[in-house]
Parts: structure tokens; C-alpha cells; sequence
């Protein structure tokens, strides 16, 4: 299990394959691979996005998204995760977020890492601010994340 928490852009696909080559005890272990990745759009809550910034205290994150990469581990059976969250200045297009969970079945796979991203969402303490033509404005959580 792995959480990085990362203030440059990052590829995605790139951290997968290094984390998983670099898992002796993971191979042959796995028949699945879920992975979630999400960018920064140019449109949220009918304002056009130019940029966004991300803040977060990190020791208290850490322990957060720990929390959550282990509840995941006891309701599913997953031989492995990663957990890669972007802070800081993000623009158009960059990767904010990369969760990819290895599992022997593809339900235990998708089911965590779709209740990974849904917490990360939802529970992660980040907080948002988008650069919208009229200014900045700090984004409130939506109905629909919950």
C-alpha cells in the first residue's frame, strides 16, 4: 500500500508501472487492475475554470487517506493500492488524482477503488480553489459527491 501525496504534476500511467514492477510480493497475486484517474476540467458549477489550487495539511491527510486505504483493505479482498493526490497549483489537463487498486477479481478491484475515490471526494481534507474569469472562488462540496 502506498499514499504519495505530490506538489508537481505526475504521470499516472508512469507511477502505476513503476509501483507495480517494483512489488516482488505482488506478482502473480493479481488478476485485476482498477485504476481511477482524475484532471482538471475548464468548467465546474457553470463557471469556466483556468486553474485551481489545492490546499491541504499534510500530516493530517496523510493519516486520512491512510485511514481510508485501510478500510478498503478489510472490506474487500485487494492484494495491493496506490494512492497518488496532486496540491498545490494545478492547470488544465494536469492529473489531481490517481488511485489504482490490484486485486485476484475484478469486483473486489473495482469496488475499492471506486469507494477510495468516492472518500477522497467526499472525506479527504483538501480544500479548492478555482481561477474563474471573474476571480478565484473556493468550491464547496456537491450533493452529487456524497
Amino acid at each position: 500500500m502506498k499514499i504519495r501525496l505530490l506538489a508537481e504534476t505526475f504521470d499516472p500511467w508512469q507511477e502505476i508501472v513503476r509501483y507495480q514492477s517494483g512489488q516482488q510480493a505482488l506478482q502473480g497475486k493479481y488478476g485485476a487492475t482498477a485504476v481511477f484517474v482524475g484532471t482538471l476540467r475548464d468548467f465546474n458549477q457553470g463557471a469556466a475554470v483556468q486553474a485551481m489550487t489545492l490546499e491541504h495539511y499534510a500530516s493530517m491527510t496523510e493519516k486520512h487517506l491512510e485511514r481510508i486505504a485501510a478500510e478498503a483493505s478489510s472490506r474487500w479482498s485487494i492484494a495491493d493500492l496506490l494512492v497518488i493526490h496532486r496540491y498545490g497549483e494545478l492547470r488544465l489537463n494536469d492529473p489531481i488524482v490517481c488511485v489504482a487498486v490490484w486485486a485476484a477479481h475484478r469486483d473486489d478491484a473495482f469496488a475499492a477503488c471506486r469507494y477510495l475515490i468516492d472518500e477522497l471526494k467526499t472525506r479527504a481534507p483538501f480544500w479548492k480553489q478555482e481561477l474563474t474569469e471573474t476571480g478565484r472562488r473556493w468550491v464547496e462540496q456537491e450533493a452529487s459527491d456524497s
